[in-house]
């Protein structure tokens, strides 16, 4: 009787769309992501306060990206038998916690302390928020959800660095962390509000995640997904100094170039989810062929500053649909089991993140930030190849509803 009760729930929930609850969600992950941003433009007066270098201070967001990834593979089983609601709200009240703890910290542990709760936060809200969105609105409007959410990504992306270092002049670095701590609030308020109760469905454990990654399709997409987010953080990460050095630039040209490559990645994801309702398969495929092409064309035209600026604003722009594609294909591939395939998930991301920022800096040793830009563009035809071979149109088939 209690499980047909659920049932009846979810359906109702997936029937009537519950956009209220998406833009609750869409609220949280402005809120994570930009504290998850603040200490690169904050780092320098953190550390001169709290009597550290800048190169210790700067273990604060390595602490958060290593807690993220190891929370993203066991949050599911360790919360397998609590209300999806429940789970989304503690992750909220973290992000308080996490704020209020850095902006009163005295010394490194506590500073540390403070990160380690938002890596946990993050890493279990990416792991849910495919999952979640399943069961607020209708499948065919999945993608469009996404999209909505992943705006808040993108948002902060655009607003973080640029508005906490200004903030940070004005009113302190302290104040700047209570800030996003009161807006932390304002989102456990609006999600209190709008959620409704998820009852947790299947069966969640360690065992699932290799169960997972054995259906047909899953691996090779995973690895794809990979591929993707190494090729554009080893682009990403030295997109300043290839600007500086190739492209030949001033700090002014290159904070408007890297604020075009923000706005056009906040539009990309709001577009995403209008291409995701015409053809997954196509979009998986497209963006990453188009950034590995454009890469090429960097490569070719650096020194050339407005064909660099267009078609920085155009990687932006298909960079913004990737994390929405990816997470529509999960929802599609393990419809199932999509909390521990979106556990999989940010796992593989913040590998690849990691991985392609230092396999890039390796690079650019040897050849500078060209040959990153090659190499980057090398990755993502190669994962472009991928979904080719190993994307089948029965996982990208848009649902009927």
């Amino acid at each position: 009787m209690i499980e047909a009760c659920e049932a009846e729930e979810a359906s109702k929930t997936q029937e009537q769309p519950a956009w209220g609850a998406v833009f609750a969600m869409t609220l949280g992950v402005f809120g994570l992501v930009t504290a998850e941003f603040l200490p690169a433009s904050l780092l320098t007066p953190m550390a001169a306060d709290l009597h550290i270098t800048e190169g210790i201070a700067g273990q604060a967001v390595t602490a958060t990206a290593i807690v993220g990834m190891m929370t993203s593979l066991f949050i599911s089983a360790a919360t397998s038998r609590i209300d999806r609601r429940t789970v989304l709200l503690a992750f909220s009240l973290l992000l308080i916690a996490s704020n209020l703890l850095v902006a009163f910290a005295v010394d490194l542990p506590l500073l540390l302390l403070g990160r380690v709760l938002l890596g946990i936060a993050i890493g279990g809200f990416w792991t849910m928020s495919a999952a979640v969105t399943m069961r607020l609105v209708p499948e065919s409007q999945v993608p469009r959800a996404l999209s909505m959410i992943f705006s808040g990504v993108s948002a902060a992306t655009v607003l973080a660095a640029p508005v906490g270092s200004f903030l940070g002049d004005v009113i302190g670095w302290r104040s700047v962390f209570l800030m996003v701590a009161v807006l932390g609030a304002v989102t456990l308020i609006v999600q209190f509000v709008s959620l409704p109760r998820m009852a947790p469905t299947g069966l969640t454990g360690l065992r699932t995640l290799i169960d997972v990654v054995a259906r047909p399709g899953v691996a090779v997409g995973m690895i794809a997904a990979m591929l993707i987010f190494s090729g554009h953080f080893a682009f990403f990460t030295y997109i300043r100094p290839f600007l500086e050095t190739v492209t030949g630039v001033g700090i002014n040209t290159v904070s408007a170039m890297l604020l075009g490559f923000g706005t056009a990645n906040f539009v990309g994801t709001l577009l995403a989810g209008i291409l995701l309702e015409r053809s997954l398969r196509l979009t998986l495929t497209i963006m990453p062929l188009l950034m590995g092409i454009l890469g090429l064309g960097l490569v070719a035209l650096g020194s050339q500053p407005i064909p660099v600026a267009l078609m920085v604003g155009l990687w932006g722009a298909a960079f913004g649909a990737v994390p929405v594609a990816w997470s529509t294909w999960l929802t599609r591939t393990v419809p199932d089991q999509a909390e521990s395939a979106g556990g999989l998930l940010v796992a593989a991301i913040q590998l690849a993140i990691a991985v392609g920022a230092a396999a890039g800096g390796g690079i650019f040793e040897v050849s500078g930030a060209t040959g990153v830009f090659a190499a980057s563009s090398a990755i993502l035809l190669l994962a472009t190849t991928s979904i080719l071979a190993g994307i089948r149109s029965r996982t990208a088939a848009i649902a009927k509803t």
